[in-house]
Parts: structure tokens; sequence; C-alpha cells
């Protein structure tokens, strides 16, 4: 009985993400099919599997633990378990993982016993399985648009970190899927889900500091990052998937330091601190200046640097461009080490959008109250929740995946800008540079065999 009515209920939802796709307001699910939130049936939970168990895997896979109406079934990592994160006491992988999961349900259960989570090495175990409602899509940048397209086939919803995509052909790749599929996606920009940097991006929405007229995003150094100039092969260790895990990208020999933490220092898997801490701050930029569905249309590179050529690590070490929005407004990315995400600076005064606080000048600002007539910006306390729910509901998320494709577009754009040291005049309703065609072959990267798009 429990079981046909969770399979008529995985069913109903798919169905309402089909009519969802078609239309432009929210499609609720009713709360006949989904149950109530807490003390909540197993036949009304939503099952997750978990793919990538690394650091960020980890806290994401512990924070959607702690919902009742959510069950983790399933966990997979290439990975069996190591060391090497980006703490020396993280003990992190598949094994890991599951260890997390298990011992989490049984302090829960009366035995203080549960073997309920499965692992896997190959992450198509968990997207072929029709009791895997949705996936949590924590692994290096590359796998992302691959993993993503093929969840979203399978009708699975989509938990997908930032920056949500290794290249632009591959983040609209990523749309058109979760649009074709009816499919939710969540990108992982979870401090649009804080009170205070939503605060901070109504002032500047409802003109608190005049009209804007520049962004400053500041990004130092990553402090994990070190030079590795002079590098040999190493072997491969017992128990990871080395093959599995360079997927897509193109062959190369094993480094510790090519994978896990620092695969993010490598530009065949990721951009470095641009797409890193990068994606957060574009994003809050982009919320505050009111284009999310669109972009700037000129970058420059201020005096960007990298490490020599053949270096294992390649990814920008001074990042430092300039980018213009058609409205004027400016987009500054510099090497500093200030706190702030974000400075926003207007005709009246300037707003500092901390990762957990917001600082106004004029201080009064602080004290100001957004009118019921005046723009106020989507509402989420827990990124999430803010997920599940929208699973349910079929409402679009905070983050959704038009919204995390141009965020992390500005982060590839610099990145690129960067690299050819001259101007990009970009077109963001076509996605292509008006008149570069380097730049243009460098929208999307070549994929290796079997994987493709």
């Amino acid at each position: 009985m429990n079981q046909n009515r969770s399979i008529n209920r995985r069913q109903f939802i798919k169905k309402a993400a089909k009519v969802a796709a078609g239309v432009t307001f929210p499609y609720f699910v009713p709360s006949s099919v989904l149950g109530k939130a807490g003390g909540v049936a197993a036949s009304n939970r939503i099952t997750l599997g978990c793919i990538g168990t690394g650091n960020q895997g980890v806290q994401d896979m512990r924070g959607f633990l702690q919902n009742d109406d959510v069950r983790v079934v399933a966990v997979s990592d290439v990975n069996t378990a190591s060391y090497g994160y980006r703490s020396a006491k993280q003990y992190l992988g598949r094994e890991p993982g599951r260890k997390i999961v298990n011992d989490y349900y049984a302090a829960k259960t009366r035995s203080g016993l549960y073997e309920g989570c499965d692992a896997y090495n190959d992450f198509r175990e968990i997207i072929n399985r029709d009791d895997i409602d949705a996936v949590v899509i924590v692994t290096p940048d590359h796998w992302h648009a691959v993993m993503t397209i093929m969840a979203a086939k399978a009708g699975k919803d989509i938990y997908c970190e930032k920056p949500l995509s290794l290249t632009i052909a591959g983040g609209r790749a990523m749309v058109k899927a979760v649009r074709k599929y009816g499919v939710i996606l969540q990108t992982g920009t979870h401090h649009r889900s804080t009170q205070q940097v939503r605060f901070a991006c109504e002032l500047v929405r409802n003109g608190r500091i005049g009209r804007l007229k520049r962004i400053i995003v500041n990004l130092d150094r990553h402090p994990v990052r070190f030079p590795i100039e002079s590098w040999q092969p190493m072997p491969v260790p017992d128990g990871f998937d080395y093959d599995m895990w360079l997927g897509p990208a193109p062959w190369a020999p094993y480094h510790k330091h090519r994978c896990l933490y620092t695969f993010r220092f490598g530009r065949d898997y990721s951009g470095g601190e641009t797409t890193n801490t990068g994606a957060h701050c574009f994003d809050i930029a982009q919320w505050a200046n009111g284009t999310d569905r669109t972009g700037p249309v000129e970058f420059e590179d201020l005096g960007s640097e990298f490490p020599l050529k053949d270096a294992l690590f390649n990814t920008v070490s001074k990042v430092h461009f300039r980018a213009r929005y058609a409205n004027g407004v400016e987009l500054l990315c510099t090497p500093n080490t200030r706190r702030e995400a974000a400075r926003f600076e207007g005709t009246e005064g300037w707003i500092d959008a901390g990762w957990y606080e917001c600082r106004p000048y004029p201080e009064s600002l602080k004290d100001s109250v957004i009118g019921p007539d005046e723009i106020h910006l989507y509402e989420s306390k827990d990124h999430y929740r803010n997920f599940i729910d929208c699973v349910k509901t079929r409402w679009e998320p905070i983050a959704p995946v038009e919204v995390g494709h141009r965020s992390a577009t500005i982060c590839h754009l610099g990145n690129i800008a960067m690299l050819l040291k001259r101007k990009i005049r970009w077109d963001p309703d076509n996605e292509h540079c008006i008149d570069d065609e380097q730049v243009n072959r460098m929208l999307s990267k070549p994929m290796r065999c079997p994987w493709h798009l």
C-alpha cells in the first residue's frame, strides 16, 4: 500500500513538472499527495541521491539530512575514502559519506541501527534508480553539465553546486535540458538565502543609494592554494577511480593536487578563484543590479597574473578585470582582501554586502523599510529547504538554472578576458562575442569520449 502510494506520488510530481514547464506561474501539488512536513510518512518523503561526498558535498548532505521530509538513500563518489581535502583532518569519500548518513538515521531509530544508504562509485547508478526523486551534484565543475543533463533526462530534480558550469556552452545546455524535461534546479549560490544579502540588494534595487554606478567585487588569492610549478606524476592511490574522476576532461597524469579540493586551480576542471568565490559575488551583483537573466556587454583585463605555463595550477593567480553592463553600471573585480562579497556604489551612498552582514552608508539605511509598493526580492531563509519546497510545489527556486548560468557566465568571460589580455564585446542575448572568433571558440571545451552533452 505504502509502496504504491510512493510510486503514485513520484509519478504525480513528474507529471506536474511537465505541466509546470509550459506555464509561467507556479504549479502546486495538493497536500493530500505530499503529506505534512512533521512526522512524515515514508511514502511522502523526497528521496535524495548525493553525487560527490567531498568537502562541500558532505556539508550539503548534512544540510539536507536536517529535513524530516527528506531521506538520503544513496551516495556516490569515485574516492572510496581518504584524507587530502580542504582540511587535513577531513576523512571523506563515499564510504565516510555513507557512514554519515547511516549514523544520522540510526540515532533516530529505537534500535540505534540503520544501514539503508547505498554507496556507488559510478554516479549513473544513482541517476538510474527509479526510487530517487532528486540528486545533489557536488563534483568538480567539469562534471556538472554532463551529470545535470543526464539527471534531467531521467526526471530527477537537481541541486547543483556553484559555479553551475565549466563553460558557457555547457551552462546553456544545462538550461535547455532543465527546461525541456521540466525539472527543478537549484544552484548552490546559497548567499541568496540570507536575510542580510537580500536586504542589501533590495536597498539597491529601490534606489536607497541613488542611481547605482559601480559594483566592486574583491577576490583575493585562495588561502589553500600554494604554487606547484615543478611537479612529477604520482601513482594513483588505491580506492580512487582516477579515470572516472577525469571523465570528460582531457587525460592527464595523476597528481594528488590535481584532484579533491585543489581541482579548482586547474583550467580543465574549474576556473580558479574567479569561479570559486566569484560565483557567489557575481551572483549577488546580478541580483542587486536586476540583471539575473542577462549580463555585462563588455569585459577587459586590468593586469591579472597567471602561473608559469607548465605549472600544475594554471588558473589565474591574481584576479583583476572590469566589466560593463548595458545600463552603464561598472563591475570591477579586484585582488583586494576586504571582507565584503560586493560593494555597491551609488550617487547618494554605498552598501557593503558581506557574507552574513549588510553595512550601508549612510548608516540610517539600516533602519530603512521596504514599502509594500516597492521591489521585494525572493525570500528564502534556507537554501536547502527552498529546494525541497520547490521540488514539492514546482515553484521556481531562488537560484534557478538560468540565474546560475548567467552568474557563471560572468566568471567565464572574466577568465577569458584575463587570459587573452584584451577587451571582449559580448552579446548576452545571443551569448556570443561580437567581433572575436577566438573568444567564441573558448565558449566550449572538447570532451573525452564517451562523455558528451
